[in-house]
């Protein structure tokens, strides 16, 4: 079979400007980036403004596994398919980090013959916006130490900065620094770090914010450390927040890109999901949903950290009403959730099944108790076997949920238009938007909000809080950052926060480690288990396979 980049080479994509008009956006409202590549400027929504708001359907899926879940590719297919069934669709994406890409879970474009294209460019540089993020981010790194070097007016506390240098590369040897080393006119010297770009407040606060007035505000809210007496010092007080929201003038416009089967693609933002809340920018899904009568976008990792942080953060701040989940799932990683090794996923093991389908089970639980209907995507592999695709129909229709076999890896939209059909269906009969709402009260105090995600959607007992955590849930509190969302750090490959934990967990405590706010983006980061924000690369990294020949033929690249 072609791999994800030759399919995707082999690709006819129309001009952007053709795409463009499909949905009603002038060539001329379209800031290029080639032939196949555009940035949508304020005016595009300004010209949607008085359009009805179409239906949001988000994709998540069961707690991610070596065996892989597809889906980005489901969400794309999911896209393509309903146009093939005569509706009006849009997907909007996040865009993928270099870092790993270059290392080992690949990109963001889908795969098979659901993908968006051009892949190469949207894997690799695309149109500059992780740059950019980048470049906001380090710009207030230099100006804290410049701040202290020339004085210190705001007496800030080198030994309690809690900004970090960013990068969009998987480097672990950035991860602990120490910065001022070689004399007086380098500075002071302190630690410092570096996370992944996608992992930076700024990336949160970029798909987060409403237009650029409220991005600036955000930047200047952000709370970069703490004074000699305890007390937040804030960007804003570093007078740079204007400078870097310059520098982000660009990457706060949604980009415009295609399908294989040339349907529309907003690719905005890509925070990370474990660390921040792991969905793409709330003006492209708010322009998404002008644009389309449909707009299908998805969150990171599995239900209990994307879907809920979508639910609880995104939804919450951008007054978005979800209307239906289209949750994903395959027999290989419920099988992987019932102990067969991942060496052995193509063997047929209908007991494994049995056992693992509670992860499934749960997570449609879950999304339900956000009052929002929900449709299983089994994501299909040549290795199913009849007796297993049973097993998963069976547990379905007893949970009182649709299941759609879901073919768009290998057949495109044709392979997703049963899956269209049903998700169109269940939001005719029952559209969740009309009684949706998130898990928790904002207002609550930072504990009860923990205790809310952990009880609710991890299934945990209860809550533990080391002695660190806390002192920094007091100080927070008396700082007034208790009033607004909880974003949870957690493992992404369970329920639980102890990644072995597979399944369905029970009889578990989660421990909460550190909190620390992020308070541009407008939420309180509770950390747990070993959660990392600057990741390392693999022993074989995919970049090792890479190449670019001198006709300029990317291969390799998935």
């Amino acid at each position: 079979m072609k791999t994800d980049i030759e399919i995707a080479q082999a690709a006819k994509m129309e001009p952007i400007g053709t795409i463009a008009e499909k949905i009603g956006i002038s060539k001329d409202d379209l800031e290029y980036y080639g032939k196949y590549k555009a940035k949508l400027g304020a005016d595009v929504a300004e010209k949607f403004a008085n359009q009805p708001d179409g239906k949001l359907i988000l994709v998540t899926a069961i707690n991610p596994t070596p065996a892989g879940e597809g889906k980005t590719t489901v969400t794309v297919g999911l896209g393509q398919a309903m146009a093939k069934i005569g509706k009006s669709a849009i997907i909007a994406l996040r865009e993928p980090s270099m870092g790993p890409v270059m290392g080992v879970k690949g990109g963001a474009a889908g795969g098979g013959y659901s993908q968006v294209v051009p892949m190469e460019d949207i894997n690799l540089h695309f149109t500059g916006d992780m740059h950019a993020i980048t470049a906001a981010n380090n710009l207030l790194s230099a100006a804290i130490d410049n701040h202290i070097h020339q004085g210190n007016a705001l007496q800030i506390d080198s030994r309690r900065i809690t900004w970090k240098r960013c990068l969009d590369m998987n480097d672990r040897a950035l991860r602990q620094v120490v910065v001022g080393l070689g004399g007086k006119a380098n500075g002071f010297v302190r630690e410092d770090g570096f996370m992944i770009t996608v992992a930076s407040e700024i990336m949160a606060i970029l798909c987060l914010a409403s237009d650029m007035d409220d991005l600036k505000e955000r930047l200047g809210r952000i709370v970069i450390g703490y004074n000699y007496e305890g007390k937040p010092v804030r960007a804003g007080e570093l007078q740079v927040a204007n400078a870097m929201a310059l520098l982000l003038h660009d990457a706060i416009k949604p980009n415009l890109v295609q399908t294989l089967e040339n349907t529309p693609c907003l690719m905005h933002g890509g925070p990370f999901a474990n660390i921040a809340h792991g969905c793409n920018s709330v003006q492209a899904t708010k322009l998404g949903l002008k644009i389309a009568d449909y707009c299908i976008t998805e969150a990171g990792f599995g239900s209990d950290l994307g879907a809920e942080k979508f639910f609880d953060i995104k939804c919450r701040y951008g007054g978005l009403k979800p209307s239906l989940v289209v949750l994903v799932a395959t027999v290989r990683a419920l099988k992987y959730n019932g102990g067969v090794a991942k060496a052995d996923l193509n063997q047929e093991n209908v007991e494994a099944l049995k056992k693992g389908i509670v992860n499934l089970g749960a997570h449609i639980d879950n999304m339900q108790k956000y009052g929002l209907p929900v449709v299983v995507a089994m994501n299909r592999f040549h290795t199913d076997t009849d007796a297993e695709l049973a097993v998963i129909e069976a547990f379905c229709k007893e949970k009182g949920v649709q299941v759609s076999l879901c073919e768009v890896f290998a057949k495109g939209g044709e392979g997703g238009m049963d899956l269209a059909n049903k998700v169109v269906a269940q939001i005719a009969e029952k559209d969740g938007s009309e009684c949706f709402a998130p898990i928790y009260d904002a207002a609550l105090p930072i504990k009860e909000k923990i205790a809310a995600i952990a009880k609710n959607i991890y299934g945990a007992d209860g809550v533990n809080y080391t002695p660190r955590a806390e002192r920094e849930i007091k100080e927070l509190t008396e700082y007034g950052f208790d009033k607004i969302p909880v974003c949870m750090a957690k493992t992404q490959y369970s329920l639980s926060d102890d990644p072995k934990l597979l399944g369905k967990p029970e009889g578990f405590q989660i421990t909460v480690r550190e909190v620390r706010v992020s308070a541009g983006a407008g939420f309180v980061v509770a950390l747990t288990g070993d959660v990392m924000t600057m990741p390392g690369l693999p022993k074989e990294p995919a970049a090792n396979k890479m190449d670019i020949d001198k006709d300029g033929k990317i291969v390799g690249l998935f």
